[in-house]
């Protein structure tokens, strides 16, 4: 029989607080639903990506309102997890002794090669139900953002789908558009 131990949110942040993933004991690990699990590794179209992802937020994002994180944790206590999303827009708040939790979050951004199914799935059902708003799924293999909004218990309401030329917006901001096609140029 095989036996998965649960840990508490708080059982997690003292394990990364005291440095049981670091060192000679690095681990690029986030918490899913009380299990730790490894992260798949970062490939270079992932990389280029987020870097694109990063340099639109700061374009558009007035910084006085909103704080961009990028690959860094947010606290979901209700499921005991805290997953490392590639980027989410924050209220802009002291964030200096704790993390951000699913109220504070805009938007929330993962960029999507072998990690899809997890996206699509465990990570999308998590989200929803921690009342994330928007939740941007960055699809490498399908070269398409696909766009979730209004959450109700773990899924979305809205399911969009956006490719090419297409203009996308977040509703936090629907001011800073976005097109597919330059996000992806060059992604195969």
């Amino acid at each position: 029989m095989i036996t998965t131990a649960h840990f508490s949110l708080k059982h997690y942040e003292h394990m990364v607080a005291v440095g049981a993933f670091a060192g000679e004991f690095e681990k690029h690990v986030e918490l899913l639903r009380g299990e730790i699990v490894t992260m798949s590794p970062i490939g270079p179209s992932h990389l280029v990506v987020v870097g694109r992802l990063n340099r639109w937020s700061y374009q558009v994002t007035p910084v006085e309102k909103i704080e961009i994180v990028s690959q860094g944790p947010v606290r979901i206590p209700n499921s005991d997890s805290e997953p490392e999303p590639d980027l989410v827009w924050v209220i802009q708040r002291d964030y200096l002794n704790r993390h951000a939790e699913p109220h504070e979050v805009l938007l929330l951004v993962e960029v999507a090669d072998s990690s899809l199914a997890a996206d699509r799935g465990l990570k999308l059902e998590i989200y929803a139900e921690a009342g994330i708003a928007e939740y941007w799924i960055v699809n490498l293999i399908d070269q398409q953002i696909e766009v979730y909004r209004n959450p109700a218990g773990g899924d979305y309401q809205d399911k969009s789908i956006f490719r090419g030329d297409a203009l996308l917006a977040p509703l936090a901001l629907p001011s800073a558009s976005l097109q597919p096609s330059w996000l992806l140029r060059g992604v195969h």
